[in-house]
């Protein structure tokens, strides 16, 4: 059992996206002791948001553990974040005061292909709120996409959520084919008519448009045209950032986020056969990450001793 003060090391592992941030907590000898999950991590959505958001996820990590002796500033964290590929965000994050007794901070990408591989050689193909591809081979990253909602992110929750609230609104008004994407957004949105379509959605970021994305999967598997129409036109997109990533012939690939499960079925054949199951999370990569620093960092200290 840990205690403060405890000579021990407790690592806090975060992953901050769009939707979520998630937390774990690991020992030394990297086994999990409790996760946490809190709101949206992305600074991109505001910093105070995403600092809240991991400074609470870390609290509920740790009381999931049991750990509630423990305080914030007795651990060491990895934070991996969506938006920090950004330098102006990357800047902004690496100046927080933040409340831990070390901080290491890295894209989300980097994170989950670390966790994913649990090796920095690796490539994988991101589809949640957002969507992107990366590789690291050989120190070397490619990033492709994770250009942001609306005018990127093409294959991700959001995507799909926007595409289907369009064909709805464009079938009301009698310009496309009806599909029973209709019905289905009218209900849920709790609206009658375009109109009040229009209303609900004024001003919503990408984590709503993703809440809707399985009603187009839904609807794609009753055979509705107009939803099969989106579900193949996002997946031939992912299909595209597997082809490129495939290029540089990583040692693994893999595909992660909240819509893995319903996208993934889609994908051509021979890049399903080619994914290989995440190791494990992007939290726990993050602990690599942080383990990985601290390596380094005692290296260059003996150096120089």
């Amino acid at each position: 059992m840990f205690t403060s003060g405890d000579d021990r090391k407790l690592f806090l592992g975060i992953d901050g996206g769009g939707s979520k941030c998630k937390a774990i907590v690991m020992d030394e000898n990297n086994d999990i002791l409790g996760t946490g999950i809190s709101g949206p991590g992305n600074p991109l959505h505001g910093f105070e948001q995403a600092t809240h958001s991991i400074t609470e996820s870390a609290k509920l990590a740790l009381k999931d553990a049991g750990l509630e002796n423990i305080a914030l500033h007795e651990l060491i964290a990895g934070v991996g974040l969506a938006g920090v590929n950004l330098p102006a965000l990357y800047d902004e994050m690496s100046a927080w005061q933040h409340p831990f007794k070390q901080m290491f901070l890295a894209h989300d990408l980097l994170i989950a292909c670390l966790g994913a591989h649990h090796s920095h050689s690796g490539a994988v193909i991101i589809s949640g709120t957002g969507s992107c591809g990366f590789s690291c081979i050989d120190e070397q990253e490619v990033l492709l996409g994770g250009h942001g909602f609306p005018h990127g992110d093409k294959g991700s929750g959001a995507w799909f959520g926007l595409q289907a609230t369009k064909q709805v609104l464009l079938s009301l008004d009698g310009m496309v084919a009806p599909t029973i994407m209709n019905d289905i957004l009218l209900a849920k949105l709790g609206c009658t008519d375009t109109t009040a379509i229009v209303e609900a959605i004024a001003g919503k970021k990408a984590t709503f448009y993703a809440q809707l994305a399985n009603l187009v999967f839904d609807a794609a598997e009753q055979g509705d045209n107009v939803a099969l129409s989106i579900v193949k036109e996002g997946a031939e997109y992912i299909n595209s950032l597997a082809r490129s990533l495939l290029v540089k012939k990583p040692a693994r690939i893999s595909m992660l986020g909240g819509l893995t499960p319903r996208l993934k079925s889609w994908l051509d054949e021979d890049i399903q056969a080619q994914l290989s199951e995440p190791l494990s999370p992007p939290e726990v990569g993050a602990v690599y990450f942080a383990r990985n620093k601290l390596a380094k960092d005692k290296q260059s200290q003996q150096k120089m001793a």
